[in-house]
């Protein structure tokens, strides 16, 4: 269904990038990955607010392992549609990560600086490891090596909306992800 019209009158809603039904595919196939990955392990879903909260729903519900979860919440857009390269800490962790296997869930990957800056004050907390699942990455906006493990769909670099993504805290609840057109006249 990618690359159709969504079902709205909303003329900010361009085309679908992955439908709904493609989503659902792959997290199932990322849920069983996780799962035969950390066998034996109970792992620390850690869900980037606020874009991650639904995929990290659905994700925590195809994973077969006693699964925890925190949350973090982190800036760098504010209600801008292009990060401001600025991050910070705008929630912490709740848990402590000691020995713990940590997940990191993101809804989407951009330059990666954000990432890069989670990954590093995660690491000083004394985790057993790492990992990073994302839904989405957009391509060629990358200034660092990623080192992603878990990568649902690599996308074209265009601002998208839906499922957990928005503009000003709209278009969350969309079932899919399509390209948000910021000036549609």
């Amino acid at each position: 269904m990618a690359g159709s019209q969504p079902p709205s009158e909303d003329p900010h809603l361009g085309e679908v990038i992955v439908s709904a039904d493609a989503i659902s595919q792959r997290i199932s196939e990322l849920g069983a990955q996780i799962s035969e990955d950390l066998a034996g392990r109970a792992p620390l879903l850690v869900g980037v607010l606020k874009g991650a909260f639904v995929f990290m729903a659905d994700l925590a519900r195809a994973i077969d392992l006693p699964v925890e979860f925190d949350f973090m919440a982190v800036s760098s857009y504010g209600n801008a549609t292009k990060s401001s390269g600025v991050v910070r800490i705008v929630k912490d962790l709740d848990l402590d990560l000691t020995g713990r296997d940590v997940l990191i869930v993101e809804d989407i990957i951009d330059s990666g600086l954000t990432l890069a800056y989670l990954r590093k004050n995660l690491m000083a907390r004394n985790p057993a490891s790492v990992e990073v699942c994302a839904l989405l990455v957009r391509e060629g906006l990358q200034k660092t090596d990623l080192d992603l493990r878990y990568v649902g769909f690599s996308i074209p670099p265009d601002f998208v909306v839906g499922y957990g993504l928005d503009v000003a805290e709209k278009y969350r609840n969309l079932p899919y992800i399509c390209r948000y057109v910021e000036d549609p006249t």
